[in-house]
């Protein structure tokens, strides 16, 4: 950059703050955007990844079948799967074996949805909730119970799908 005298440069920095001024005044005159949260929840995008959900079939069987592919594809090393086989007895899932324990710390995840992509089954999808925050960490690391669906199609999936 070449060197200006004083004039110069006091005109051209001058030009500079009037223009940062004049996108303060053109702001200053416009209604403020307020959003009424909580009473309003605002909507997400279609394609927003939020809360993870274990879908159940129709039947209320589980879908993990505990092959543990979400665990070998999340790269921020979030999820925890321990698998147990079925029995005749005890019939947990459709296949062979069933994810025992499944845990996800969501401190760690980045909400990527590879997860959801990896899954055989479609067992494992993100949902549109954004509420997630928590005081303790332990209440950030959702088990099984605290990702399940209380009842098939509750995560907002048709439970009749196949995948």
């Amino acid at each position: 950059m070449r060197n200006r005298n004083g004039w110069q440069r006091v005109v051209v920095e001058g030009a500079a703050i009037l223009k940062g001024m004049a996108v303060t005044l053109r702001h200053l005159f416009r209604p403020p955007v307020t959003v009424q949260y909580p009473e309003r929840r605002p909507r997400v995008a279609g394609r927003y990844k939020g809360r993870h959900w274990l879908t159940l079939y129709a039947d209320g069987t589980e879908r993990c079948v505990g092959c543990e592919l979400c665990v070998i594809v999340c790269p921020s090393q979030a999820i925890y799967v321990k698998a147990a086989e079925n029995t005749p007895e005890r019939r947990v899932s459709r296949g062979e074996r069933y994810a025992e324990e499944f845990q996800i710390n969501m401190l760690r995840c980045i909400f990527c949805g590879f997860c959801e992509e990896a899954c055989p089954t479609g067992a494992i999808v993100l949902g549109r909730d954004f509420e997630l925050a928590d005081y303790r960490r332990e209440a950030l690391i959702y088990t099984k119970s605290m990702l399940q669906e209380p009842y098939p199609g509750a995560s907002g999936r048709d439970p009749n799908r196949e995948v």
